[in-house]
């Protein structure tokens, strides 16, 4: 596989150091943005960047709902936090470790993927939309949030010559490694070439000022957010961004029963409950307790 370099939160706090109780806007605020934005209801989900999975309790509508990323440990969390919650002996949580370059599943399975503080750590971030495009079923919908290079206070920073990069370049910036922000044309651009029609847009997190995080309550900041989201429609000056698009009606579903694919050539593997699979080019991926391991071949 190609290799590109890849943010790790392995081993890394981040469900007690990051998601504390400092952030409590930026949680409600995503919330909201996110109730608007996702479908209610289907059959398949897919979170990329899952984490700890913060977000999972508002998958509630979805038959089966995929919790991906590239870290084992955060995984293992997300299965403390969930478990399978199954019925019928199917579960409904299904925690997969991969490679968001190579995404582990066969092309048209998902009504819905999700994405939110993931892309920015995306050094090719025109390759993820591909393979996010590639994996939505007909009129499957994308969830996306990314970080805003257009924001207002990177405008004001530039202004003062206190930033050496202009949040007014289409192109996006690392403003430390792996971290990117990006502009919204560009983005628009990156989904269109991806085959994903843009089709809402909510700007995010208006108020994310330590100063009146500290001073006025989040349920007030919250509730401003909310008025203030929609006007993502006409303009993008918040420091995150989030947009619902949709796969063509042309594209094909996923074959009954088909689910897994190897990620290092491609090749249809199966699907759960099996607990091993062998590929023809060599690879043999693993169930590992609850963790479906297609980063780290057998």
């Amino acid at each position: 596989m190609n290799q590109r370099p890849i943010c790790n939160y392995e081993g890394s706090r981040y469900s007690t150091e990051f998601w504390d109780a400092t952030r409590a806007y930026e949680d409600a605020v995503e919330r909201v943005a996110m109730r608007a934005l996702l479908p209610p209801r289907g059959r398949t989900l897919i979170e990329i960047g899952a984490g700890f999975g913060r977000m999972a309790d508002l998958y509630a509508g979805y038959e089966t709902v995929v919790l991906f990323d590239y870290a084992h440990t955060q995984l293992v969390q997300a299965v403390e936090r969930l478990g399978e919650q199954g019925a019928d002996g199917h579960p409904r949580y299904l925690f997969v470790q991969g490679d968001f370059y190579h995404l582990p599943f066969v092309t048209g399975l998902f009504d819905t993927v999700t994405m939110v503080r993931t892309l920015h750590h995306a050094a090719d971030a025109p390759a993820v939309l591909r393979g996010i495009a590639d994996i939505l079923g007909p009129r499957g919908a994308f969830i996306l949030e990314f970080a805003n290079k257009l924001n207002l206070k990177a405008i004001a920073r530039y202004l003062l010559r206190r930033q050496p990069w202009s949040p007014f370049s289409l192109e996006p910036v690392e403003f430390v490694a792996l971290n990117f922000d990006f502009h919204p044309r560009w983005m628009w651009t990156q989904l269109e070439q991806a085959g994903l029609r843009r089709e809402a847009v909510r700007t995010v997190s208006h108020f994310r000022i330590d100063i009146l995080k500290r001073w006025i309550p989040t349920r007030w900041l919250t509730a401003l957010d909310a008025l203030m989201q929609p006007t993502g429609a006409l303009w993008q000056l918040s420091p995150s961004v989030f947009t619902r698009a949709r796969a063509g009606v042309g594209k094909s579903a996923a074959p009954a029963g088909a689910f897994f694919r190897c990620p290092a050539c491609g090749e249809p593997l199966g699907a759960p409950p099996h607990v091993e699979f062998h590929c023809t080019c060599g690879k043999v991926w693993r169930r590992e307790g609850q963790i479906y391991n297609f980063r780290d071949p057998a």
